[in-house]
């Protein structure tokens, strides 16, 4: 039997302990689930009428607004990731619980056509309960692009944050119950995944669940949740080519390299990770992309301080992981910046590094195809960076990954840009830009990043599942004349 178990939740930026929470037993999994599902069978959230749950959506969005300065400081502190960041990223989630409070009440059913005096409609009804479980990296913005199309659905809501970083979401859940949803709706229920996850996703009342994991925990988890024959949406590893064009505008295109690679230090399954660059600029661009890289590391400090430019890695477990991936690299690749764990003092506020988690931007060229670095997903802030010549060659190499849940572009050639992204095997492609995202745009990926959609209506319909109501409409002589099948005369025998 497994005793209590209390999670310590630390700062990776100065290895002091924030707060600890309780780790869900298997028993407190049960419980919990059997809650949900009476909740869901009693029908106080999943049949009220519509405009009710948008309304209940609508307030928790503005209760949301004026949590986020204190929402966003616990982000920082949890993640390590800088709190400008935090407070950008936070400041735009009230949008994902205002658009499905919206799209509750555009999104209707809708009548089929048939054949014969038939009257045939059909809706969208709640799947029951829905289990969840979010990472580190995004803790209360992955959550939430996963809780708001839930909820609108009608679904009762388990929810298991990474027990890295599960500080924000519990509150969250406490502020939901205050706006208005009922209890036992959305229960956050922290642990790890190899337990507390493990007797979520293997519950047979689960209907649904949606994970934000790495491709080897997708994988674990698709088997256990395919036995239950319940519902499955996952957005797993990446690997994401940057491809910049002769053409393109070089400062622009630099800025967004750097964005696209180094915010929050690379913790991202989207991170530009590999950079692909034409033959004409490479040089220049690498060049400007290496100043940048200096810029930012000259400006790394403490977290909290608005002026920090990056912040930590999770925790010493991935950080080491980091470290030998770059220490294993191949004779001929070379580390033109970074490489070495932060050390010392910082240049931008005395912070002291020495304590926290700290890894510098890093780049590597002389790179190929078959090496891990090319081909693993680092998760961290390390690039590589390779030249092309032609454009059919660009196109290789970022296709040329076993990953395909978001890209970049860089050209000044829309006719270009079209057509490399329409051949990009790439969930996302981003067009001079990178990590733009909008709770109606579908996010997720192909090959090995994962199945399903988040965002948009597609997330909405993930959550549910259409349900058809067939009426027979004629007269009652004509219902008789037409449906004796069994009639002891043959030739007066007719259904339809």
């Amino acid at each position: 039997m497994l005793k209590l178990c209390r999670i310590t939740v630390k700062n990776p930026a100065t290895g002091q302990d924030l707060c600890t929470v309780t780790s869900a037993s298997p028993s407190d999994v049960r419980t919990a689930i059997h809650l949900a599902h009476s909740a869901y069978k009693e029908g106080y959230w999943s049949k009220i009428p519509v405009p009710v749950r948008s309304s209940v959506l609508s307030n928790l969005a503005r209760m949301l607004e004026q949590k986020i300065p204190e929402f966003a400081k616990i982000e920082s502190m949890q993640t390590g990731r800088c709190i400008k960041e935090m407070n950008a990223q936070l400041g735009r989630l009230p949008e994902w619980l205002d658009y499905y409070a919206a799209l509750l009440k555009t999104h209707q059913a809708f009548v089929v056509p048939t054949q014969g005096k038939l009257l045939n409609y059909v809706q969208r009804v709640p799947l029951g309960v829905v289990a969840q479980i979010t990472p580190f990296n995004h803790p209360l913005l992955i959550a939430l692009k996963k809780i708001a199309p839930a909820l609108a659905a009608g679904n009762s809501v388990i929810v298991k944050p990474s027990e890295l970083a599960p500080i924000t979401v519990l509150e969250f859940a406490e502020l939901a119950a205050s706006a208005g949803v009922p209890e036992n709706v959305l229960q956050v229920l922290p642990g790890s995944g190899q337990y507390t996850g493990r007797s979520i996703t293997s519950n047979p009342l689960v209907r649904k669940v949606d994970i934000t994991a790495g491709t080897a925990t997708g994988r674990a988890l698709g088997q256990v949740v395919g036995s239950n024959l319940a519902a499955y949406t996952a957005e797993l590893g990446g690997k994401a080519p940057i491809i910049v064009f002769d053409d393109a505008d070089l400062e622009s295109a630099v800025n967004g390299a750097a964005f696209a690679s180094f915010v929050a230090s690379g913790q991202t399954c989207v991170s530009g990770t590999r950079l692909i660059v034409q033959s004409g600029i490479y040089e220049e661009f690498v060049e400007k992309f290496l100043v940048k890289v200096e810029s930012i590391r000259r400006r790394m400090g403490d977290p909290i301080n608005p002026a920090s430019a990056m912040g930590t890695i999770i925790s010493e477990t991935h950080l080491q992981r980091i470290e030998k991936m770059v220490e294993e690299r191949p004779a001929k690749a070379r580390i033109l910046a970074g490489g070495k764990r932060l050390k010392g003092t910082s240049t931008l506020d005395r912070f002291d590094f020495s304590q926290g988690l700290f890894y510098p931007p890093t780049v590597i060229d002389g790179v190929e195809t078959h090496d891990d670095l090319w081909r693993e997903e680092v998760f961290g802030p390390v690039v590589v960076v390779r030249k092309f010549t032609e454009e059919p060659e660009g196109l290789f190499l970022a296709n040329a990954s076993k990953y395909g849940l978001g890209a970049g572009l860089w050209t000044q050639d829309i006719g270009k840009a079209h057509r490399l992204a329409a051949e990009i095997e790439a969930g996302l492609v981003w067009i001079n830009t990178h990590h733009r995202n909008d709770p109606s745009s579908p996010w997720g990926g192909m090959k090995e990043s994962g199945i399903g959609r988040e965002n948009g209506i597609e997330a909405l319909e993930s959550y549910s599942q259409s349900k058809s109501t067939i009426v027979n409409i004629a007269s009652v002589e004509e219902t008789r004349a037409s449906h004796d099948w069994f009639a002891e005369d043959v030739e007066d025998a007719r259904y339809g």
